[in-house]
């Protein structure tokens, strides 16, 4: 039975994406993981985690990467979800990962702006989600064992 949800997601699209849940955030005990700056001014969950903001061309990234994990890991024992729903990217990853062997549930929305092409994080996210969500059609090609649940807009 869930009873507590993480919702993941990078700022910017993703977390515009994510806070298209805000219904099922709401029946929940819930909270939102986001990156430090960019569009973070949204009335999603009451209770908002940061991390830092991670991108895999800057020189430090895997410095960033495995200290994103340290915080991941601190975030998910004392939180305590059952579930993590994520729309990606890359700062999300960790959390994924590690509540994947902490067997919570895994639900993965890949992106709305992907029409014919995943992205890494969903290439990534496939092989680790419990529910793989596709919002085109096309993306069948690549998952084929996603669920088509058009869009969430």
């Amino acid at each position: 039975m869930i009873k507590k949800i993480c919702f993941a997601a990078s700022s910017g699209g993703h977390l515009e994406e994510i806070s298209r849940l805000k219904d099922i955030a709401s029946q929940y005990d819930s909270f939102l993981l986001t990156e430090k700056g960019g569009f973070n001014e949204i009335n999603f969950c009451d209770k908002t985690i940061y991390v830092s903001q991670i991108n895999r061309k800057e020189p430090l990234f895997l410095f960033k990467f495995i200290g994103l994990f340290a915080r991941s890991l601190h975030i998910l024992i004392k939180e305590k979800p059952d579930c993590i729903i994520s729309t990606g990217a890359l700062a999300t990853y960790p959390i994924c990962l590690l509540g994947k062997f902490a067997k919570k549930k895994i639900i993965y929305i890949e992106s709305f702006a992907r029409v014919d092409s995943p992205s890494l994080t969903g290439k990534l996210m496939y092989k680790v989600a419990d529910i793989f969500i596709i919002q085109w059609e096309e993306l069948k090609q690549f998952f084929p064992n996603a669920i088509y649940g058009g869009g969430i807009f």
